[in-house]
C-alpha cells in the first residue's frame, strides 16, 4: 500500500463512477494515457494464471519447504506490484526469489520467453479470430472502449498508450482492436533497451512536449505502476478494476482493493459509464 484507502466513497449520478479521492481541477485534461491490457485490451485476460503458476514452479526447483499456497501468494504479490510495469521486471524479481532460496537462476530474459511462449499458445485463437473476422474488435475490448477514446478526442484531448507488454505486439494488437488511430504515433511498449522505456518515461516526455504540468493528464490503468505514475505528476488516476473474465459486471473486488490503495481517484469496472465519467473529468472544481 502507497496511499491510505479512504474511509467513504462514493458513486456519482447512479453510474459505476465511483469516487474514491476528491480531485479539484482547475483545468481540463489536455492529455490521456492509457494502459492496453486489462485497460482496454482483454485479448491477454488470463495472463496470471499463465505466470504466477510457472513462477511457482520454477521456485519449487530450489528445494524450498514452503508450501505451494505459500509460494503462490508470495508470486501474486510480486507479480501484481510490478502489474504495469515491463514484463521483464517480473522476471528480475522472479531470478531474486530463485536466488534468495539457495537456487541458480537463469537469465531473466529466458524466462520472460519462456512465459511468452506460454501465454501465445493460450491467446492465439483469440488473435486468429480477430485477423480473420471470426470475432469482433468489440469482443475483446472493455466495455465502452471506444466511446470514453472517442469522446476524449472531441473533447480535443491528446492520447497516448503506454504498455509494459513488448511494442510490437501491443501495436498489432492495438490493429487489431482498431483502437491504434485513436493514439497515431503515440503508443508505446516493452523495448529490449528496458531501463530506458518506462510508463514513468512516457509521462516526462508528454508533459514536455505538450508543455503542461502534471494537473492537466489523466492516466487509465489496472496495475500498480500507471496509477503510482500519475499521481506522483500531479496528475488525475483512474483505475479500472475490470473482471476481465466477466467484462461488463461488477468490479473485481481483489483489483479495487489494490488500486485504491495504490491511490486512485476514480474507480470503474469498465467504460460503460463514459458520459458520467467525462462529467468528471471536466468539470472545474
Amino acid at each position: 500500500m502507497v496511499a491510505a484507502t479512504p474511509a467513504k466513497s462514493r458513486f456519482l449520478e447512479a453510474s459505476t463512477v465511483e469516487v474514491l479521492r476528491d480531485v479539484s481541477r482547475t483545468q481540463p485534461p489536455r492529455c490521456a494515457l492509457f494502459d492496453f491490457d486489462g485497460t482496454l485490451s482483454l485479448i491477454r485476460e488470463g495472463w496470471p494464471e499463465i505466470m504466477i503458476p510457472m513462477m511457482v514452479d520454477i521456485l519449487k526447483e530450489s528445494g524450498t519447504r514452503e508450501s505451494d499456497g505459500e509460494l503462490e501468494r508470495v508470486v501474486t504479490d510480486f507479480v501484481t506490484e510490478l502489474t504495469g510495469r515491463q514484463t521483464i521486471y517480473q522476471m528480475i524479481r522472479l531470478a531474486e526469489e530463485l536466488e534468495a532460496r539457495g537456487g541458480t537462476p537463469a537469465s531473466p530474459h529466458d524466462y520472460k520467453r519462456r512465459y511468452l511462449d506460454l501465454l501465445m499458445e493460450k491467446i492465439r485463437h483469440r488473435r486468429r479470430r480477430l485477423r480473420t473476422g471470426k470475432a469482433l474488435p468489440g469482443d475483446y475490448l472493455v466495455p465502452g472502449s471506444v466511446r470514453m477514446l472517442r469522446a476524449l478526442r472531441e473533447q480535443g484531448v491528446q492520447l497516448y498508450l503506454a504498455s509494459g507488454t513488448d511494442e510490437d505486439y501491443v501495436r498489432e494488437e492495438a490493429r487489431l482492436l482498431e483502437v491504434d488511430g485513436f493514439f497515431g504515433s503515440h503508443i508505446y511498449g516493452a523495448r529490449e533497451d528496458y531501463a530506458n522505456h518506462s510508463k514513468r518515461q512516457v509521462i516526462e516526455r508528454i508533459l514536455q512536449e505538450n508543455r503542461i504540468d502534471g494537473a492537466s493528464l489523466v492516466g487509465f490503468g489496472d496495475g500498480y505502476v500507471e496509477i503510482e505514475n500519475v499521481k506522483s505528476c500531479g496528475g488525475t488516476a483512474v483505475a479500472l478494476a475490470t473482471d476481465e473474465a466477466n467484462p461488463g459486471g461488477a468490479p473485481d473486488p481483489w483489483k479495487r482493493t489494490r488500486l485504491s490503495a495504490a491511490g486512485a481517484d476514480l474507480l470503474v469496472p469498465d467504460f460503460r459509464d463514459w458520459r458520467v465519467l467525462i462529467r468528471c473529468l471536466f468539470q472545474r472544481g
